[in-house]
């Protein structure tokens, strides 16, 4: 009987639903027909206004579409905002005339609660693709800005625009519904529910994904920069969605997560207008104060003669086997090689110098002391026997 009686009961809600729907496109059909009647003066002058309005944006999007043709570059602010434009959708430049209009056409209630109801969903869709458009335009401008062309990162503009189209056509959904006067907030809670769950199982994906973004917005380094990061320097290779490729000065290919990449310090060498190189030299103690005294001036000028500019020549410490100086002098540009000849001109300059000037450049030298089971000292060199003087006058 319970069964029969959920069947029943279920069975005349559908006819009452039925019935409902019956009544409402009967009561529509006739005020459409009683307003017609009775305006059709300002309907006939209400649609020729809306086709003038329909026509004004076939030419407004029409000149979208130009204005990509006419842009420089395949992704200038030109050729995105013409992208935007072009893709207005009929229904709704349609459904603008139809709202623009239907003030002067004074329609039933039902038809101005219908026409509203379609504005807003085609108004909230429309406003959807034209958020996608802009930013995916914005994306690819800033990649194409920074020479990324030809790289992996510009195929992840696919699971890109997948992400911001699901995320914007989900918002605009939540909002059409609402208008609809569902209760969206189980919805809502459902979609973050499940937005978290993804997140989680796809984050070090997303995280990677992220920090590619990053690079591409921050501009840490760009693909043929040279970067020193951790123990790798090299030249970047390719920028890609989940890591970046670096040529190793070594000749090998170094793989590095894009997040792991940004988690440490990035040293940029592209663009460094000089290279400092520190020389160390340390001369015997025996030296006289003299030639001590002019040691600075004397590894200036031999520098300056091999091509660097001397940033610092100075006394350092006192080492264990020798006085020590420093000598930092500066290559212009960024090329290693060249500054590596001009080191090797110093160094032959402080070699050649220090040989016509007698100046001794000292091993590392230490003097070890032993005693004897008794503890008398055993000297490191002949104990020199004192001369006995003889008496010659007996």
């Amino acid at each position: 009987m319970t069964v029969n009686n959920t069947a029943a009961a279920g069975a005349a809600a559908a006819s009452e639903t039925s019935d409902a729907m019956q009544v409402h496109a009967r009561n529509f059909v006739g005020d459409a027909t009683a307003w017609f009647q009775s305006h059709w003066l300002q309907i006939l002058i209400a649609t020729g206004i809306a086709i003038a309005i329909v026509l004004a944006l076939h030419l407004l999007r029409r000149w979208g579409m130009k204005l990509c043709d006419r842009a420089e570059g395949p992704a200038g602010w030109g050729t995105i905002i013409g992208r935007a434009v072009a893709r207005t959708g009929n229904f709704f430049i349609i459904m603008v005339a139809a709202r623009l209009v239907a003030g002067y056409a004074d329609p039933p209630e039902m038809i101005n609660k219908t026409i509203d109801f379609l504005f807003t969903v085609a108004a909230v869709f429309q406003a959807a693709i034209w958020a996608r458009e802009l930013i995916l335009g914005a994306i690819e401008k800033k990649t194409e800005a920074e020479n990324y062309h030809g790289e992996a990162l510009l195929s992840a503009l696919g699971l890109i625009r997948l992400l911001v189209t699901v995320a914007l056509f989900a918002v605009a959904l939540v909002v059409v519904l609402d208008n609809l006067g569902v209760n969206v907030t189980g919805l809502v809670a459902g979609l973050g529910v499940g937005g978290i769950a993804i997140g989680l199982a796809a984050q070090g994906i997303f995280a990677d994904l992220f920090a590619a973004l990053a690079i591409i917005f921050d501009k840490p380094f760009r693909r043929g920069d040279k970067i020193q990061y951790d123990n790798t320097v090299g030249l970047v290779e390719e920028i890609g969605l989940k890591s970046t490729r670096v040529r190793s000065f070594n000749g090998e290919i170094r793989v590095i997560s894009n997040k792991n990449l940004l988690d440490k310090e990035i040293q940029n060498i592209s663009n460094r207008d000089h290279i400092r190189i520190k020389l160390p030299i340390g001369v015997a103690y025996e030296t006289p104060p003299e030639q001590l005294e002019a040691m600075p001036e004397m590894l200036t000028a031999i520098a300056q003669d091999a091509g660097g500019t001397v940033a610092r020549a100075s006394f350092e410490d006192f080492g264990d086997s020798s006085v020590n100086f420093n000598l930092w002098f500066d290559i212009a540009g960024d090329d290693w090689p060249t500054a590596h000849k001009v080191r090797d001109k110093v160094i032959i300059g402080v070699l050649r110098r220090f040989a016509a000037e007698g100046i001794s450049i000292p091993f590392p030298t230490q003097t070890t002391y032993t005693a004897d089971p008794s503890g008398k000292l055993i000297l490191p060199y002949a104990e020199v026997q004192p001369v006995m003087a003889v008496d010659q006058t007996g």
